[in-house]
């Protein structure tokens, strides 16, 4: 399901989060910090995968990267930065190890070849729709969020806390994010995924 280039690129953002969830307190919760990551990480990408599909379109997961960094258009680094890694460590020293900022994925989709050809069914164009990038993107977010319900109900809190804390900073509307493609694919779904996931975080707070 995921090719070698987004597997890498989980792998890299899984091992990332281990280190900054767990401070390499001990590799034992380094390691189990990483796991836990990579199976809230493949769950969303699997998720959107799947309805992706079903919209005959192919989307490609990959490190959240920066090119501009003002408005003005010749304002911008002379290659892609790669911010998935580098913010994420960025707002955990300035944040004084409070906040462990988990948006560092973002993907691309395109649709299918043969999506043109189906001018007598669903579809009568070839280019993915902002709703259909944003029904994809709010997929992985309602996915990832009924496993953290799953996971704290058999007893993995740890796992539910990470779940709702991963859909919680993807839901924010900026840069690439999920919370963006959904934000402009259709407000009121996203309106009412950003209360569903505050409301999760704060019901964090009484987990133990």
């Amino acid at each position: 399901m995921l090719t070698k280039k987004e597997f890498f690129s989980v792998i890299t953002i899984s091992l990332l989060l281990g280190i900054i969830i767990s401070l390499l307190e001990s590799v034992n919760l380094f390691l189990i910090s990483s796991l836990i990551i990579f199976l809230i990480i493949f769950i969303n990408i699997s998720a959107k995968k799947v309805i992706a599909y079903y919209l005959d379109t192919d989307i490609e997961v990959k490190i959240w990267e920066v090119k501009q960094f003002w408005y003005k258009k010749h304002l911008h680094f002379k290659k892609n930065i790669q911010a998935g890694i580098f913010i994420p460590l960025i707002i955990k020293f300035f944040s004084v190890g409070l906040i462990n900022w988990m948006a560092c994925l973002t993907f691309e989709a395109s649709g299918k070849t043969y999506r043109a050809a189906r001018r007598h069914g669903i579809y009568s164009f070839s280019e993915v729709t902002e709703e259909e990038m944003g029904g994809i993107a709010g997929t992985g977010i309602i996915v990832t969020l009924i496993f953290a319900v799953i996971g704290y109900i058999v007893g993995q809190e740890t796992f539910a806390k990470l779940s709702i804390m991963y859909a919680f900073y993807n839901m924010f509307p900026i840069f690439d994010f999920d919370g963006s493609k959904i934000f402009f694919g259709n407000i009121p779904f996203w309106s009412f995924l950003a209360i569903i996931t505050s409301l999760g975080v704060l019901a964090t707070l009484f987990i133990v």
